[in-house]
């Protein structure tokens, strides 16, 4: 054994002696890192993205996921299938029958003729969608919140959504509200202690087309490291589905600001939109690792809702647009040129390993082939229209947002899919 060493030992060096002010001072630093150790990762997660030092637990194989009560079929894609005619089932709710439904998607109130676009049904190859159970629904977001985060085609999937639950509960125990300048909107389901929230925030980040009502802005401007303006209000839920993207298209490049908005002097710099839409998505998934509880919570991120504003896309005339399209695309290897692979690339590359589980709902080529189911002209108009614009109605249509009843039921079919049986 070792003999203890003596203060009167010869050639033996005196072990050092911590000063009693530095232990406090050292013990007070492990006690704040502690205690907002969180709020630190946060807010320095939203500066320039960083390379994670900690590999991620990946969800173990046949772990149940919250809400899951079942299990896909074996090798099933449900975002790989055909359009079938369904006039028995289809719609699943009748236009009229949904208060809840904006005037800038009602297209039979505003005249559309046909109703022809409400009567197809997603058919996945090999497999078939499970019935979405509006009761089922209803009863797994009992004491919970869901919210829908983005922009206006993120709305139309969740305003589809109440359409889908609403007549299963009584008058007098929902209703729907908005908040914060309109910026949140909630639909309550008293009797079930629930609410089904939508939020605006079309980059997810803070910009300055933030305004749920005033935002058509042409000059777009992100702020880089932003998300905690917008994420504090989605604490706290336990199904969150996001969606940005038609935003993002603003050109080759995007405008990033350094700073605050608030600054006079602003520092903005330019990158290319992959590289800011890469940002956004990696301050999302950052948010997610440092807010939400993987036991607990269910992320869900919708892909790009296709336009169809370019006729000569899909072997129509040049100048023709979704304006008085009443049959969808029946080429199966459609694509068109406004969703960008380069936009989905990102998103392989950003979802394939990421910081927290979440689902990814792919609704870009099966909703490309809906030519028919744009609102087009028919819908509420802000300002009146001029006698040209009457003239040539294609110079009007509307050919990014969707009718309802209509292709977003279908969105939520394969949300309630991958929510019950992932």
């Amino acid at each position: 054994m070792k003999p203890p060493l003596s203060s009167s030992s010869s050639g033996v060096v005196r072990k050092p002696r911590l000063s009693p002010y530095l232990f406090t001072l050292l013990t007070f630093i492990v006690f704040v890192a502690i205690l907002y150790g969180e709020d630190f990762i946060c807010i320095f997660g939203q500066l320039e993205p960083i390379p994670a030092r900690a590999i991620p637990r990946p969800v173990k194989k046949g772990a149940k996921l919250p809400f899951a009560i079942g299990r896909s079929e074996e090798k099933c894609d449900i975002f790989q299938g055909r359009w079938v005619r369904d006039e028995l089932t289809r719609p699943l709710y009748e236009e009229s029958e949904c208060p809840y439904i904006q005037p800038q998607l009602t297209c039979q109130e505003h005249g559309r003729p046909d109703t022809d676009y409400q009567k197809w049904r997603w058919q996945p190859h090999g497999c078939d969608l499970p019935s979405f159970n509006a009761t089922l629904m209803l009863e797994t977001l009992r004491g919970k919140r869901m919210m829908f985060v983005g922009d206006s085609l993120n709305r139309g999937q969740y305003v589809s959504l109440i359409c889908l639950l609403h007549k299963l509960i009584p008058k007098h125990a929902k209703s729907m509200k908005s908040y914060n300048n309109d910026a949140l909107t909630v639909f309550r389901a008293k009797d079930y202690n629930a609410s089904i929230e939508f939020y605006w925030a079309p980059f997810l980040l803070e910009s300055n087309s933030d305004n749920a009502v005033v935002h058509r802005i042409s000059d777009r401007i992100v702020r880089k490291g932003s998300i905690t303006k917008h994420g504090k209000h989605w604490k706290g839920v336990d199904i969150l589905v996001f969606n940005t993207y038609l935003w993002w298209m603003t050109g080759l490049e995007m405008k990033i600001l350094k700073g605050s908005f608030k600054d006079e002097e602003k520092e903005i710099i330019k990158v290319s939109t992959e590289d800011a839409y890469r940002m956004a998505m990696k301050s999302m998934l950052r948010w997610l690792k440092v807010n939400m509880d993987r036991k607990k919570t269910r992320v869900f991120f919708t892909s790009m809702s296709p336009t169809h504003a370019k006729g000569v896309d899909w072997g129509g005339e040049a100048g023709e647009n979704c304006y008085n399209q009443t049959s969808m695309i029946e080429d199966p290897k459609y694509w068109g040129s406004d969703s960008r692979k380069s936009i989905m690339k990102v998103i392989g590359e950003v979802l394939e390993k990421p910081k927290f589980p979440i689902t990814f709902l792919n609704i870009t080529q099966l909703s490309s082939y809906r030519k028919d189911a744009h609102t087009s002209i028919y819908k509420k108009q802000w300002n009146a229209l001029t006698p040209e614009q009457l003239a040539n109605p294609v110079s009007y249509a509307d050919c990014v947002h969707w009718c309802l009843p209509g292709l977003q039921d279908t969105w939520n079919e394969l949300l309630f899919a991958k929510l019950f049986y992932p």
